[in-house]
């Protein structure tokens, strides 16, 4: 089954290309940014070898309609969507901090607090905790944005704000529109019978100076969801919860003695199981979003790409 894992793409206007984890972005005549969402695994932030059908594709339907979702909220980046894999937005300055926000003790935040941390972020967490138990309230615990390759690493508020990364002023409307998107995200996902676990998210500045929502927003790449039906009495008789997430990836790695330490070597990812990581992507999209997934054609993916960015820089007035 055909996926793109790399692009190669020269279109009108182009000025630069960006690649990161498992997007690449190209930037056009300094205005626009052309967002590629490839069907390239990450987990650990190390890349896996092969990719994944129609990651990219579940990956850009789901963040670009949950940012129409929230656009009453939170103002974002996105102008347009003309290909199954493709978004177009406004050039935007990021900020070099993540997001996290955590509903409940889970993935990250559990492994800290099994192995005695009771700080995280410069945020105190409450004694008594098991794995999967709600937080009074939800925290954010911010993460440094790492370059390819290597890792993204906690920073507290304090830290942000003393090194200058993020100004105080910028910090507040960040932290304020991060808990109004998850109250949105926890919302939408209890009507469709999930909890929203944890999350996080990207925000940069356009040229105006405004502050944006930008790349993915609830994902099962960048968030955690429980079913709800049924997650109470798995905590009561200390069973693991029903998930949709990445996580089951990160699981088998686990599994498989990988966890992207040096020296660890990423396991064999077979035929068998790339293609059930492909459906339970798809399911992943169908409970998430309430709808059927409808597969793009992907027999000339990169051709139809290519085609699709062509004709909307030519339709669009600047260009």
């Amino acid at each position: 089954m055909n996926t793109i894992t790399s692009s190669n793409f020269n279109f009108p206007g182009q000025k630069s290309v960006y690649k990161g984890k498992v997007r690449e972005v190209y930037n056009i005549n300094d205005d626009l940014l052309v967002m590629i969402a490839t069907d390239r695994l990450s987990a650990f932030d190390v890349v896996m070898p092969k990719g994944i059908p129609y990651k990219g594709q579940i990956l850009n339907q789901i963040a670009t309609k949950f940012m129409n979702l929230t656009s009453d909220i939170v103002p974002n980046w996105l102008i347009a969507t003309p290909d199954a894999n493709v978004a177009v937005g406004h050039l935007c300055e990021p900020f070099k901090v993540e997001m996290v926000i955590r509903g409940y003790l889970s993935g990250h935040a559990a492994r800290e607090y099994a192995a005695g941390k009771r700080m995280l972020c410069g945020v105190e967490l409450p004694e008594g905790l098991k794995e999967n138990d709600k937080f009074p309230e939800p925290i954010i615990t911010p993460t440094t944005k790492a370059d390819l390759g290597t890792h993204d690493q906690d920073i507290s508020r304090e830290a942000i704000l003393t090194n200058g990364i993020v100004s105080e002023e910028d910090y507040l409307i960040l932290e304020k529109y991060t808990r109004d998107l998850f109250q949105r995200g926890t919302e939408i996902a209890d009507s469709r019978g999930l909890i929203l676990v944890d999350t996080k998210y990207e925000f940069g500045k356009t040229k105006d100076g405004i502050i944006v929502l930008i790349d993915e927003i609830h994902t099962p790449d960048s968030s955690r969801y429980f079913y709800a039906d049924g997650y109470q009495m798995r905590q009561d008789n200390n069973e693991p919860q029903k998930q949709l997430s990445k996580e089951f990836v990160r699981q088998w790695l686990i599994l498989n003695d990988f966890q992207g330490k040096e020296g660890q070597v990423v396991p064999e990812m077979t035929d068998d199981y790339i293609y059930s990581v492909s459906e339970r992507y798809i399911e992943l999209y169908e409970k998430i979003m309430g709808e059927e997934f409808v597969k793009a054609d992907v027999s000339h993916i990169e051709n139809r790409i290519e085609a699709n960015v062509n004709a909307f820089l030519a339709s669009y007035t600047k260009y």
